[in-house]
């Protein structure tokens, strides 16, 4: 016997089979049982989720030889012939084949005509956004008043693309993509029926690279199943697919929590020779750094266990914008494996270095400085001469304190942190940093910075290197510097420049509303001020 494909066999026959659409079942449920069955639908959404296999359901519904129903019987004459596709009532036409006018012309002349065996005629219009504008204009009117004998059941892939007047004369019912979590327990129906050893992972997979079409996930298990002999492995269906075994994808994500380039460029060159997807390969790194961000979000405990997890929140989302706009631009790429070649190098380049990664020393002799990667926790001062001056920026945000260590002590001042910084002539990002803290206490040799813990996760060690270097030479002493990451932020001076400026410029705004001229001109003329033209006599003069 013929062997019959799965996305064929499998094709629901009556609304019960059908695979979520739970909004449009409804609908049509209650039309057809309330009797207000509406002369034109139109069945749009991408392809596989079941807008023709629905049509031909409400055909079977509308022309049950028992009575029109939702269940129709599936035993009658008429609803054999509709499954087979032999009922003369029930015409289907592909409108990707029948675009021009003349043709849409010689299917509307029979329409008059009473059906000859069911209760109404039916015209099935697959694709109908590739008809001609001409054919549109034919359609029009008789889509607008059929005779009661007939009714239109229009399908679309891309219902934008149909005139605004065809919208308006149907009711439009919008089917959903289905969700991997729905697909993948109806393969495993399948599978565990037919007999067929399966992986679950390898399920997933398939329900996954169905991006939301039950055809295309039917269509890909019978593929997995003729190239795995009968049996779905995980191995053999990622190498079917192009994805990334989850051992290499493990290894890639390893390489970048490692930030290790040279591991992470050697598993591209690998990949490549596996003949893997790159464009799958993104969608499966953008889901990982997705997940990884949703369960530290929703403090998962099971999320412990995964590298990702160690990432700040901060790292997670570049990492996963990098991911979707390289995705994006893939087609842009010399090659594939170029564009994933240098998304796993962005994310190496821009993850935001925390003050944690980091430990560093100077050399005062020779005045210059050179940062040294070393374990959290190492010591920087180990092996230094007592006199030498030591930089120290340990891990310790966590425990809200960053210590960056210079020299002797000094005996205790005032300080207007303000105007330090208004006065640094430092590296922007180093003022930047500065303006974002507040002064906590100057004691002795301590000098005590708060950070918001909203803006420590972007603290980077060479800038509060530079800080510290600027903060020595501005005041002209040795001091340990200390930034405490506090959840309950004072004004600092980036803020208060904000305020003031706001205070400035409403104190303008209201200066200009109660000048007379103005006024007489709002009154008059109607006329509007503009608030971005509006900057205070010290804005505008400096």
């Amino acid at each position: 016997m013929t062997y019959e494909v799965l996305a064929r066999r499998l094709r629901p026959r009556h609304f019960g089979e059908l695979i979520g659409q739970e909004h449009v079942v409804r609908v049509l449920s209650h039309a057809l049982k309330h009797g207000r069955l509406h002369h034109a639908y139109l069945f749009t959404g991408t392809r596989g989720v079941g807008k023709t296999t629905i049509a031909r359901i409400l055909a079977k519904c509308m022309n049950c030889e028992a009575c029109v129903t939702d269940e129709p019987c599936l035993k009658c004459g008429n609803c054999v012939e509709i499954g087979e596709g032999r009922f003369p009532d029930l015409v289907e036409v592909d409108a990707a084949s029948r675009t021009r006018v003349d043709q849409t012309r010689e299917l509307l002349e029979n329409i008059p005509y009473a059906p000859v065996r069911g209760r109404y005629k039916v015209y099935l219009i697959d694709e109908v956004h590739m008809l001609s504008q001409a054919s549109f204009n034919a359609l029009l009117k008789t889509l607008e008043e059929p005779p009661d004998h007939v009714r239109f059941l229009l399908a679309t892939t891309d219902a934008k693309k149909v005139p605004v007047t065809v919208l308006s004369r149907c009711l439009q019912l919008q089917l959903k993509n289905l969700l991997p979590d729905r697909i993948g327990p109806y393969l495993e129906e399948v599978l565990s029926s037919d007999a067929v050893e399966f992986d679950t992972e390898a399920v997933a997979a398939l329900a996954r690279a169905g991006r939301g079409s039950m055809r295309d996930a039917l269509s890909l298990t019978d593929q997995a199943i003729a190239f795995c002999g009968g049996a779905l492995k995980n191995a053999q269906v990622s190498n079917m697919l192009g994805t990334l075994h989850r051992e290499n994808l493990q290894r890639l994500i390893d390489a970048l929590v490692a930030q290790d380039a040279v591991a992470a460029i050697q598993l591209v060159s690998e990949l490549a020779e596996l003949g893997v997807d790159f464009a799958a390969a993104l969608d499966q790194l953008s889901l990982a750094f997705h997940n990884a961000a949703v369960s530290q979000a929703l403090g998962d405990a099971a999320a412990q266990t995964q590298r990702l997890a160690a990432w700040d929140p901060a790292s997670l989302q570049v990492a996963y914008q990098i991911v979707i706009e390289a995705a994006r631009d893939l087609p842009l790429a010399p090659d594939p494996r170029c564009g994933f070649e240098m998304a796993v190098l962005r994310i190496l380049a821009f993850r935001p270095m925390q003050v944690s990664d980091i430990s560093m020393t100077q050399d005062e002799s020779s005045g210059s400085q050179s940062p040294a990667l070393e374990p959290s926790g190492a010591s920087a001062t180990a092996g230094a001469e007592p006199d030498e001056p030591q930089i120290d920026t340990r891990a310790t945000l966590d425990e809200a304190q960053v210590d960056v260590r210079v020299g002797d002590t000094q005996s205790s001042a005032a300080l207007d942190w303000n105007a330090i910084v208004d006065e640094l002539k430092e590296d922007p990002l180093v003022k930047q940093l500065a303006r974002n803290t507040w002064l906590i206490d100057y004691s002795g040799d301590i000098l005590r910075l708060g950070v918001d813990e909203k803006y420590a996760p972007s603290v980077q060690a060479e800038h509060v290197s530079g800080l510290c270097d600027s903060l020595r030479e501005q005041l002209g002493v040795n001091l340990r510097l200390e930034l405490d990451r506090q959840a309950d932020p004072r004004e600092t001076p980036a803020q208060r420049d904000a305020r003031i400026t706001s205070m400035q410029h409403a104190s303008a705004k209201k200066s200009i509303s109660s000048d007379t001229f103005v006024r007489f001109l709002i009154s008059e003329f109607n006329a509007k001020i503009d608030d971005k033209s509006i900057q205070p006599l010290s804005a505008s003069s400096s």
